[in-house]
């Protein structure tokens, strides 16, 4: 990753990733699908990590695609002749919702199109005051990608997912949070201390339950009632053979913060 356009910070168990490539607003560009890939495998395969942040340098989050790049045929998002290997936006989706981590997405300015997606992809959206989100694809000519198609309606209802499809209307930071789009709203200023906040408290917590709720939450709408007893019980049984279990009722008792080890 010579030209950086994807930068990692890892401390205190939380690795941060940075699109930096803030001159086209972190427009995907170059090798930077690729390397996004690269470093979100290797944050999942990292037993340190227990919490991931997604974020853009300067003002923005990520506008999706370069479409300069994409008229000049310099960078080609899909490959020409076909293939069984996926393209590397769909490596990047797949291994954010299949990593046993929680994955925050801290939302710096605007996200549209695939960063858009990108953003409704992780497990949890903190949004600045300043941030806006917009499926532009139609106005483009295109269709959504990221995984946009999949994880909108599960936010925000089939209808509204339908009409900012379709539309490609911009949605501001509140009017986000008010249909689901995002958890919470702060101010700009405030965005990279709040994210840190909660991900440092998540990350506190027991890695194995939290894996386990982030596949169980997955299923949402998949799962009757029965199937969602079965899982918890399952999970539950499996957790009380674990270390952490131990040291969680430990600690209450002793009235200390626990130090979970994940296993």
């Amino acid at each position: 990753m010579s030209e950086r356009l994807v930068l990692l910070d890892e401390s205190d168990r939380v690795a941060t990733i940075t699109l930096n490539r803030p001159d086209r607003m972190n427009a995907f560009g170059g090798r930077m699908r690729q390397d996004l890939v690269e470093i979100l495998e290797s944050v999942a395969a990292n037993p340190e990590v227990r919490v991931v942040v997604i974020t853009g340098a300067g003002k923005a989050f990520c506008t999706g695609g370069d479409l300069r790049e994409f008229a000049d045929g310099s960078v080609q998002a899909l490959p020409k002749e076909p293939t069984t290997e996926r393209p590397a936006m769909s490596k990047a989706v797949l291994a954010i919702n299949g990593m046993e981590k929680p994955v925050i997405a801290s939302v710096n300015g605007v996200a549209a199109g695939g960063g858009c997606n990108l953003a409704l992809a992780c497990d949890i959206r903190i949004a600045s005051e300043t941030a806006r989100f917009a499926q532009v694809f139609t106005r483009r000519g295109l269709h959504p990608d990221w995984g946009g198609i999949y994880f909108l309606p599960r936010l925000v209802g089939y209808a509204k997912a339908a009409e900012l499809i379709f539309s490609g209307e911009i949605v501001g930071a509140e009017e986000a949070l008010r249909i689901g789009m995002v958890n919470r709203v702060v101010p700009a200023a405030e965005l990279e201390s709040v994210t840190r906040e909660l991900a440092t408290r998540i990350a506190a917590n027991a890695p194995l339950p939290i894996a386990f709720a982030k596949r169980g939450l997955q299923r949402f709408g998949q799962w009757d009632l029965t199937q969602a007893l079965d899982y918890e019980a399952y999970v539950i049984e499996l957790l009380l053979e674990s270390h952490d279990v131990g040291e969680g009722i430990t600690a209450f008792l002793e009235k200390r913060d626990p130090r979970f080890e994940g296993r």
